[in-house]
């Protein structure tokens, strides 16, 4: 009477067939790359929650006060058109003293968003490519109408002209710098 069964030689070829799958699905869906896009994908959505926060603010409060500064979130390094210094701070208060100067509780009907985001690799020099920049939210303002809020990418998707992706190009945020995700009331400003 002869076993049924399947021959040493031919396990070994199935277990090769999969593995070659298994790298080739790796390869190509590349992890790693997924996971930056999901904090590009955050990045985008904090940033138009706030800047549509900051546009409640300015159509409800009668006499709506910036701080003139540079805020930033993490480390000294700002966008390279930014020229005033950039004060850190990580703090996520809605009152004026978090990161973004504004007191967006001043709304009659309160804050729109309970707390101030902060980047999902807030500090990291991943962003950009390597070790210029950090992953951070920046804020700054000339008068008391007028922001831009600004980020970096660290995606090849999502990242600046070095990346060879065009969500950070001027002609898409309309911000001047095509390597910062600039939005906000005049995101051309040349800070």
């Amino acid at each position: 009477m002869k076993l049924k069964g399947f021959t040493l030689i031919e396990l070994l070829v199935v277990i090769a067939i999969l593995a070659v799958l298994a790298v080739a699905v790796v390869l190509v869906l590349n992890p790693a790359e997924l996971i930056r896009q999901a904090r590009d994908t955050i990045r985008i959505s904090d940033l138009a929650a706030l800047n549509s926060a900051i546009a409640l603010y300015l159509a409800d409060v009668a006499n709506p006060t910036f701080s003139d500064t540079g805020r930033c979130t993490s480390g000294s390094t700002k966008p390279p058109n930014m020229t005033r210094t950039c004060t850190t701070s990580t703090s996520t208060a809605v009152d004026s003293n978090g990161w973004v100067p504004i007191n967006l509780g001043s709304i009659s009907r309160g804050s729109p968003i309970p707390l101030l985001p902060i980047d999902p690799y807030n500090g990291d020099t991943g962003c950009e490519g390597g070790t210029l920049d950090l992953c951070m939210y920046v804020f700054a303002s000339y008068t008391d109408e007028t922001h831009e809020l600004n980020t970096n990418m660290e995606s090849t998707k999502y990242g600046g002209a070095s990346s060879g992706s065009n969500v950070e190009l001027n002609s898409k945020d309309g911000g001047n710098d095509a390597d910062w995700y600039e939005v906000g009331s005049d995101p051309g400003l040349n800070l």
